[in-house]
Parts: structure tokens; C-alpha cells; sequence
């Protein structure tokens, strides 16, 4: 079976048809195309942007507790939308964070790991933090009078984001490793998500749930750790032509 690193069919580059790559270079040379620039098409672009509306909004507050909760913040000169919304991007991006390792551990469970690889264990145990990073933001925002089922308009931007990542881990085509490396993109979104919130939530004097942000913080990090410790340990067996073939290493 080919791997990822395999000699192959592969007819992309020019130097698989020396002849036509000749020719091709000699039509370019005879038919320059005239100097220009993209002016019309940033203004086109400028002009797009102008007048489209946004994403979405933040939903009003669908109970008489969320109603109280943001004249409160209103009170204490806070726009309690702009946390909202933001509690709304990180319930996306962990709900989708559990569908990754869920997808990671059938990649893991049809092609096996490698030394230094990662082991079921590990993917459970990243992906049971991340469900309970799901649930302790949708408490929060519960206490805040919000409406978790909401799609605020940074959660939708971050399930874009992510589309592209899901796609790579699920792809039929890619390796675990390939896979763990779309992970990583997640993890590190993840991250910079939580240290966000962090600051969010201090600055609105949300300490219980600062605190809670942290340690959420410091699982991401770990995270993201090992997961760079399995790509390099990867990289380094592909190297030296030693991956393992075992399935369902654990």
C-alpha cells in the first residue's frame, strides 16, 4: 500500500514531461500578457464588502433571567453581547473539537499508531475534555440568561473555520498523521479561543468563570503538546522507513 511518502504517479511537476514543459515555457515567453494590477478587483471587493450585512446577531435574551442578567451588565457599562457571542464561538469550536477526535479515533482504530505515536487512551482522554469543555461553557452561559442552542455570529464564523479541518480528518485518503496535523491547526485555534475568554471574562468580572477558563487553558495546552510529540515522532519514523503497520495500537 502506497503511504504518504511513497514514489508514485504523481504528474504535477513540469520535470515529468520535459518536452511539453519546453514548449509551455515558449508560448509564455511569446505571448506575455500585458502589465496590469487587481485595482479594479479590490474595488470591486471594497465596494462588496460595503455594502453586504454581517454574519449574524446576537440573539435578545429569550427569558425574564437573561433579560435581569443584561440590564445588569448594561448597568455596569458592559455590552453582555459581545461575551455572548464569544461563549457562543467556544461552544462551536468544542462541540466540533469532539467530533474531530471522534473522526481521529477511527483514523487511529483502521490504520494503528506508531512508537511514540498516540494511543486510544490518549485520544479518549483528549476528547472527554473537550466534551466537558463543551458542557462547562454551555453552564456558564445557562447562569448568564443565554440560550446555548443559539448560532451567535462568531460561532458560525468558527464552524467555518473548522469545516476545513473536519474535512481533512475525514477524508478516506489521509493518514493518521495527516490527520493528528489538521488536528493540530484546532488544537492551537483552540487555545488562543480559551486565552481570549480568559481576558473576556477578567476584564467583566467573571472571576469563577475566568477560573474555570483557565483550566480549560491548561488542558488545551497539553493537548496540543502531545499531539505535536506524535507528529514528530511520525515524521521521524516515516523518515527512517519505519512506521508500524499494527492496528489498533492502544
Amino acid at each position: 500500500m502506497a503511504t504518504r511518502t511513497s514514489t508514485g504517479t504523481n504528474r504535477t511537476g513540469m520535470d515529468m514531461s520535459p518536452a511539453l514543459a519546453k514548449e509551455l515555457l515558449q508560448i509564455t515567453r511569446e505571448h506575455t500578457p500585458p502589465a496590469g494590477d487587481e485595482s479594479k478587483l479590490a474595488r470591486m471587493r471594497q465596494d462588496f464588502f460595503a455594502s453586504t450585512q454581517p454574519i449574524g446577531t446576537v440573539p435578545p435574551p429569550g427569558t425574564m433571567k437573561g433579560m435581569a442578567k443584561s440590564a445588569l451588565e448594561a448597568i455596569k457599562g458592559h455590552k453582555p453581547t459581545v461575551l455572548i457571542d464569544k461563549l457562543g464561538e467556544q461552544l462551536a469550536f468544542e462541540r466540533t473539537g469532539v467530533r474531530l477526535y471522534d473522526a481521529v479515533l477511527a483514523k487511529f482504530d483502521a490504520l494503528g499508531s506508531w512508537d511514540g505515536g498516540p494511543t486510544r487512551a490518549q485520544l479518549e482522554q483528549n476528547r472527554d475534555e473537550e466534551l466537558a469543555h463543551f458542557e462547562m461553557v454551555r453552564q456558564h452561559m445557562l447562569r448568564l440568561g443565554a440560550d446555548p442552542t443559539a448560532m451567535t455570529p462568531s460561532a458560525d464564523v468558527a464552524a467555518v473555520i473548522a469545516s476545513g479541518v473536519l474535512k481533512t480528518i475525514t477524508d478516506a485518503r489521509t493518514t493518521l498523521s495527516q490527520a493528528l496535523q489538521a488536528l493540530l491547526v484546532a488544537e492551537r485555534a483552540d487555545l488562543e479561543g480559551w486565552q481570549a475568554l480568559i481576558q473576556l471574562a477578567e476584564e467583566l468580572g467573571h472571576d469563577e468563570m475566568a477560573d474555570d477558563f483557565r483550566a480549560a487553558e491548561e488542558a488545551e495546552e497539553r493537548h496540543g503538546a502531545w499531539v505535536r510529540q506524535w507528529l514528530g515522532a511520525g515524521m521521524l519514523k516515516d523518515a527512517k522507513r519505519e512506521l508500524r503497520k499494527s492496528p489498533g495500537k492502544s
